[in-house]
């Protein structure tokens, strides 16, 4: 089983960014925790990160036929891109939405999230711990 990780605008700051909403763990430390929690699972991660829009939809859309799942975090783009939605949903691959912080509790914009519609599941709040729970159950849904 082979899985995409797809971190979007802003995620290579972790660490740097707004520690006391995202802590201290770098992006890298994420990619990595969940490939190794990859391999617990027998299944292999591939992690990968953009700033820009049109790159993040054509990761998505060469991920057909290569990959049984995506998981993203599209940062500030769950809000906005309709793009990166169809782009989802034009694939048909078992995708889950992740955030390191509960967008439901934040401000009012980032309450609405364009590609939720089109994942299996959407996993927030719980900071980088966020990744591997959502890796969890996407192993399990495609099982």
């Amino acid at each position: 089983m082979k899985i995409l990780l797809i971190n979007g605008a802003n995620l290579n700051m972790l660490g740097l960014r707004e520690p006391e909403k995202y802590g201290n763990t770098t992006l890298s430390d994420i990619e990595n925790a969940v490939i190794q929690k990859g391999r617990e699972f027998g299944v292999d991660v591939d992690a990968w990160q953009s700033n820009h829009e049109g790159e993040i939809v054509d990761k998505i859309q060469s991920a057909k036929g290569i990959y049984d799942g995506i998981l993203i975090n599209a940062g500030g783009y769950t809000h906005t891109s309709v793009v990166i939605r169809d782009a989802i949903a034009s694939v048909n691959i078992p995708t889950v939405e992740i955030h390191m912080t509960n967008i439901h509790a934040r401000e009012e914009f980032r309450h609405t999230s364009l590609i939720s519609g089109v994942c299996v599941a959407q996993v927030v709040g719980f900071k980088e711990l966020s990744y591997t729970l959502a890796l969890e159950g996407l192993v399990n849904y495609l099982k």
